[in-house]
């Protein structure tokens, strides 16, 4: 997490972006965002109770005052109404709510079961904003074939190499650049990656992954690498970084028309799951394991069926050859 943020939370706060960062194991970018949310709160609280500076700009109203007694006094009112400001004023959407009620709700468990600075929490029954469940972008098959041969270009087989394992692995984008050579176990045909919270999975490397994966390994810089771990490698002889790839797939989305709303590195990763999900026959709990989920409630939106399984399910109705009888 950025420095200057940390510094601006007080002591009550600053204990619990450690807790989240070191025990629970969560991303510094997440931390980072638990402290956003909780900075937009407090300052949503200090304006309403006239305790802020006067005429001090919202974005600038300081919470490093922010302490134990204050926080006594908040209400389920008080964050319903802050939900109210977040919305009508900050026109905060759906799921960005979600995420700010997320993050409150973290926050008093942890003062109230896990360091017992709240003898009860005063939003245990805060509800969390409803969010339309729309089913994700991803590519055709033919659309994904047509992406692998759009390839080209100097870097053809490294960026070949990462397309492949984006369709065929469904890895996160800061999965796939902080790979290192040492995780490839060509012998058992595994990649060992580090998922959220800093947890390992095995990921299984097919034909596909493995040939490119050869294919990239014997054009992969040799003289002058400065990250001599990084698996993918940048031009600038670095590991590659997420903003390079994402440059990347996006030349290649658009090459093949689809580099319009929608379409990004992390459609990539919905694609494989769709593929595996439609035309493998792949259990959703095998599924949940494959893309690295911690419930299975997040990888049912990947268990979306297209038009073609729903006409082939109603035509495999015993009742569907049915035909009414000559009547009056």
């Amino acid at each position: 997490m950025k420095q200057d943020f940390f510094s601006e939370a007080p002591p009550i706060i600053k204990e619990f972006l450690g807790y989240m960062g070191t025990v629970k194991g969560k991303s510094p970018l997440t931390v980072e965002e638990y402290f956003m949310d909780l900075r937009t709160f407090f300052r949503y609280i200090k304006q309403q109770r006239g305790t802020a500076p006067q005429d001090t700009p919202f974005e600038e109203i300081p919470i490093d005052d922010i302490d134990l007694a204050l926080i006594r006094t908040i209400t389920l009112t008080d964050v319903y109404e802050y939900m109210n400001f977040v919305s009508t004023q900050r026109k905060n959407k759906a799921s960005t709510r979600s995420r700010k009620v997320s993050s409150l709700r973290a926050y008093f468990q942890y003062l109230t079961n896990k360091v017992n600075k709240l003898e009860h929490n005063p939003i245990a029954e805060l509800e969390t904003p409803k969010t339309k469940k729309s089913l994700p972008k991803y590519l055709t098959l033919e659309q994904s074939m047509e992406l692998l041969n759009a390839v080209d270009g100097p870097y053809q087989s490294r960026d070949y190499c990462i397309i492949t394992l984006f369709l065929n692995c469904g890895m996160r984008l800061s999965e796939l650049v902080n790979i290192n050579l040492r995780d490839i176990d060509s012998r058992e045909r595994v990649m060992r990656i580090t998922g959220k919270g800093n947890k390992e999975r095995l990921v299984y490397l097919n034909d596909a992954c493995m040939d490119a994966i050869g294919q990239y390994l014997q054009n992969r810089p040799a003289d002058g690498v400065i990250d001599k771990d990084a698996l993918f490698i940048s031009r600038g002889r670095r590991r590659i970084s997420p903003k390079t790839v994402q440059a990347m797939v996006n030349k290649y989305l658009e090459k093949i028309g689809l580099g319009g709303p929608g379409y990004s590195v992390h459609k990539l990763r919905h694609t494989a799951a769709t593929l595996m999900y439609q035309y493998g026959d792949v259990d959703i709990r095998v599924l949940k394991d494959i893309l690295g989920h911690e419930n299975l409630g997040t990888t049912e939106i990947y268990t979306h069926i297209s038009d073609a399984q729903m006409k082939k399910a109603s035509d495999s109705n015993p009742l569907s050859k049915v035909r009414q009888k000559n009547g009056k």
